[in-house]
């Protein structure tokens, strides 16, 4: 996996399906760039992950311990620019997705996401934006890290099941997917 730009910068679903994999400090250790969260998904992330059920509130201490470490660092808008590129994205995708992409798009970084809607929104409107997916990053941690198949097919099936993800069948990434589960 390589990415271009000096950051990346996760959306929520991201952020989610690393945490339900059990293994969200080792992914972010073995992402090769600095990784961001922006102010709007990070108040959505610690919400969702407080009331993640039967959790008792272990996501929201994992998320602050990945910033405590460095691991992860909560970006805001800082111009004018940007906080415009939200409110237009925002009548178009939800928040999370909106600040993600404009601070995304106006600092010239990556993003994570696994929107349909997002992706096919920013590949049509800024080409040039790389957008990397949960399965991309899952896949280079598990090589850079040479986790064993038990604990990569653990990780998986609770993306699938606690994260709710399922892969779209035009992902490049599926039967890597599907052969890594089994």
């Amino acid at each position: 996996m390589h990415i271009v730009p000096s950051h990346l910068v996760l959306d929520a679903c991201c952020v989610l399906n690393f945490y339900a994999s059990g293994q969200l400090l080792p992914i972010l250790k073995s992402i090769p760039v600095q990784v961001t969260v922006t102010q709007v998904v990070r108040e959505q992330e610690l919400t969702t992950l407080q009331r993640l059920e039967g959790e008792e509130n272990d996501g929201a201490t994992q998320f602050e311990a990945a910033i405590s470490q460095g691991l992860l660092t909560i970006v805001d808008f800082e111009s004018d620019e940007e906080a415009e590129l939200f409110v237009n994205y925002a009548a178009i995708l939800d928040d999370g997705e909106s600040a993600t992409g404009a601070i995304a798009v106006h600092r010239k970084w990556a993003i994570a996401t696994d929107d349909k809607k997002a992706i096919s929104f920013f590949r049509k409107e800024t080409p040039q934006l790389q957008i990397l997916s949960t399965l991309e990053i899952v896949k280079h941690w598990s090589e850079e890290a040479g986790v064993d198949s038990q604990t990569l097919r653990d990780a998986l099936n609770l993306i699938r099941v606690k994260g709710k993800y399922m892969p779209p069948k035009s992902h490049p990434l599926l039967s890597w997917w599907e052969a890594s589960r089994k």
